[in-house]
């Protein structure tokens, strides 16, 4: 028996676990609290649980969207008291059970879950029938069965992303499975960029940074499960369009980021709008630590020829592939603050290796009269030099919430 529990108070949860494992001593009960939580991820369907539990503080919009979505969980919905309006209610809007706080009891609860599960049993297998050869837990080759596919969201060269449904704990996830089956060696390449990321980002643990759940190998594929982002990345953002005052605030933000992702020892390399995520209270995270270093680590050998990053993002220096510092990182925010600013890059040409003989040896160009005032502090985020940058990420946040102060007091004048 697995169930989800839909309820934010943690005591009467524990009831229902109770009461469940009485009847079911194995029974698997995961928690759920809307008021931590929010509502349940519209792609979530809930099919490997027998039955949901939905408190009536949910709400009985809750109850009607969940019963709606097709192959959801039969729904037992909690009413504050039995027979009361909402219990009325709950039975027209599709619940499988309703049941009164007020008079709930083991015998009670334990019909409702079992007349749930013999109907969820039978769902899933008329939903498995009709399936035929399509398999929801397969990605891009590899089986990975604890998530069911929503859609794919991307692809690239090397692996493609996934979003899911976590049907350990009813959330949304992202996942990135490698394309490639691995070599039989453990340091196969993408496994080993795989391995860093993770490890990089669990070592961090922050808000402004992705949060990596899982890391493992599948049918001879690599696959990496991490937080999904609904609200988009910066690029998106900058589509919709962003004014002055936003776009240095952003870029402040992005700057705090990287002094949490510096100060933890790691470079991150390959700094852009696509791998800024927003979250839906608008805040920051960065992704993609595939190309990442720590600074405690040296180079190896020959590494300080290999050329690895976005070209139109790169510092001179990590374009020339030469030893890199958190300035370089900087820079990078640079380029982004620029593009923010001016809705377009600052070096563009027809090939990768021509914008990066830009970056070294292009001026600045024009930036638009009405910023002006701004120029200063791009070109030192800007500076061909490392040395002519800030020195650390906490010095440009600083400098970029100062010039934002200032253009709020202008506007305001």
């Amino acid at each position: 028996m697995r169930l989800l529990i839909i309820d934010g108070d943690p005591r009467f949860r524990e009831l229902l676990r109770h009461h469940a494992s009485c009847r079911w001593p194995q029974a698997n009960c995961v928690d759920y609290d809307p008021g931590v939580r929010g509502p349940l991820a519209p792609e979530v369907r809930a099919q490997r649980f027998d039955a949901v539990l939905l408190d009536h503080r949910a709400g009985l919009e809750w109850l009607a969207d969940l019963a709606a979505r097709p192959g959801f969980a039969p729904v037992v919905f909690l009413s504050e008291r039995h027979g009361d309006g909402a219990a009325q209610r709950a039975w027209s809007l599709g619940a499988s059970a309703v049941l009164g706080k007020d008079r709930l009891d083991q015998k009670l609860l334990a019909a409702a879950l079992a007349a749930a599960a013999s109907r969820q049993g039978r769902a899933r297998a008329q939903i498995d029938g009709a399936r035929g050869a399509f398999d929801p837990y397969r990605f891009y080759g590899a089986r990975i069965p604890a998530y069911r596919r929503v859609r794919r969201l991307a692809s690239g060269q090397s692996s493609a992303l996934y979003l899911a449904e976590s049907e350990a704990d009813a959330s949304v996830v992202a996942i990135k499975v490698g394309r490639e089956r691995l070599k039989d060696s453990e340091l196969d390449p993408l496994f080993k960029r795989f391995r860093q990321e993770h490890e990089i980002v669990r070592g961090i643990e922050h808000p402004c940074v992705v949060r990596s759940h899982e890391l493992g190998v599948s049918d001879e594929r690599a696959y990496l499960v991490m937080e999904y982002f609904r609200a988009g990345d910066l690029r998106r953002r900058m589509r919709a369009g962003v004014t002055a005052a936003e776009a240095l605030r952003l870029a402040a933000e992005l700057a705090r980021a990287l002094q949490v992702v510096h100060a933890a020892g790691v470079l991150h390399r390959d700094l852009k709008p696509g791998n800024v995520m927003l979250r839906e209270d608008a805040s920051l995270a960065l992704i993609d630590f595939g190309l990442a270093r720590r600074t405690a680590i040296e180079p190896e050998p020959g590494e300080r020829s290999l050329i690895c990053g976005t070209p139109h993002y790169m510092s001179p220096e990590q374009g020339h592939g030469e030893p890199t510092d958190l300035r370089s990182d900087l820079y990078s925010l640079g380029v982004i603050l620029y593009e923010m600013l001016c809705r377009r890059k600052p070096y563009m040409a027809e090939n990768p290796m021509s914008i990066i003989y830009l970056h070294r040896n292009a001026p600045l160009p024009e930036i638009p009269e009405g910023l002006a005032a701004l120029r200063p502090l791009i070109e030192r985020l800007l500076a061909k030099r490392p040395a002519e940058r800030f020195e650390s990420a906490a010095a440009a946040a600083a400098a970029l919430d100062h010039a934002a102060a200032q253009l709020d007091s202008e506007l305001a004048a």
